[in-house]
């Protein structure tokens, strides 16, 4: 039997599979790191896609290692591990995790929308859900406080639930359907609140900037803040159709008198269609930026400038990894 040809030890498996300078090659990238499958992988097969990705970037390849299998393992291992760490990342604060666990979330904050606890209670899972979600996939490798995150969670939940309340008060003698959007405004004024208080540590410190082939140069706070924005941008952004088209529908439905005989078929329709626009939505979202962000030298702050010029004069750009 003939063996495969011996794969070469040349492949970047520390960047991603596709092109990341186009929208394309983002959203393939996405669709695989966000694959909901991933979260159906045993330790065992995580483990194994950590060695076959250390051993390759170390210089052993496996014998009859192909080039899919390694690109597979490299994906199982950035769905699992974290970029800057290394660490295995929590369960449901995995980007994989966002599908199922933001699909039965929103939707329940989508059906349950008309009294004060239940506002107040799946504001409060969502905000609990963000914060872990934020904190397993901040940028960088310094470590978040115990009062950090108390202080981050606190304040972001605090702003979902007073907008939401503050929202459906204002609401009330308006047409039922601008009732829906409130769940999706609470959730957008939240995002802006809960993503820079869970990495307010990078904001102050800075996150590390590299030059191309990845050796780091120092911290700066305005790749930091550049990295924040753009998660911000991608988190409201995945959530607009999950939280725009699925009450439009369901107002149309209620109306009908399918869904009036068969009133408990509401939250299953409803958490199904956040799903159905969440599969799309979320890496599509994701690709909105490269992963690998960039910015010009000339726009970081004059001491982290300083500190580049002194080790490369002619750099011109440097890298960061945004977070997600």
């Amino acid at each position: 039997q003939k063996m495969p040809p011996s794969l070469p030890a040349t492949i970047n498996i520390r960047e991603p599979r596709w092109d990341q300078s186009t929208f394309q090659g983002r959203a393939k990238h996405f669709f695989m790191v966000t694959d909901p499958r991933n979260l159906l992988l045993s330790g065992a097969t995580l483990e194994e896609a950590r060695r076959v990705v250390e051993d390759y970037r170390a210089g052993t390849i496996q014998p009859g290692l192909t080039e899919d299998q390694l690109w597979r393992a490299k994906y199982i291992y950035d769905s699992a591990f974290h970029p800057d760490t290394g660490e295995k990342m929590v369960l449901v604060g995995r980007m994989s995790a966002q599908v199922p666990m933001n699909m039965t979330i929103t939707g329940c904050m989508l059906t349950f929308y008309r009294t004060t606890p239940a506002v107040v209670f799946w504001q409060w899972v969502n905000q609990s859900f963000n914060a872990i979600v934020n904190y397993t996939n901040r940028s960088g490798d310094a470590p978040i406080t115990p009062s950090q995150l108390g202080t981050a969670y606190v304040s972001a939940t605090t702003g979902a639930v007073v907008t939401a309340l503050g929202l459906k008060s204002l609401t009330k003698h308006l047409p039922a359907i601008i009732g829906r959007f409130v769940p999706f405004a609470a959730v957008a004024a939240a995002n802006c609140i809960n993503i820079p208080l869970m990495r307010q540590r990078e904001l102050k410190l800075g996150i590390p900037v590299t030059d191309e082939n990845g050796n780091r140069l120092g911290e700066s706070r305005a790749a930091a803040q550049k990295a924040i924005f753009q998660v911000v941008v991608s988190r409201i952004g995945m959530a607009v159709p999950a939280m725009a088209i699925p009450p439009v529908i369901m107002n149309m439905l209620e109306k009908r008198a399918f869904l009036k005989r068969y009133p408990y078929l509401n939250a299953p329709l409803q958490v199904g269609l956040v799903g159905l626009c969440l599969v799309f939505a979320t890496p599509l979202c994701c690709a909105l930026f490269p992963q690998k962000s960039s910015m010009p030298v000339s726009s970081l702050e004059p001491e982290v400038q300083d500190q580049i010029r002194k080790k490369d004069p002619w750099l011109e750009t440097v890298y960061f990894n945004k977070g997600l």
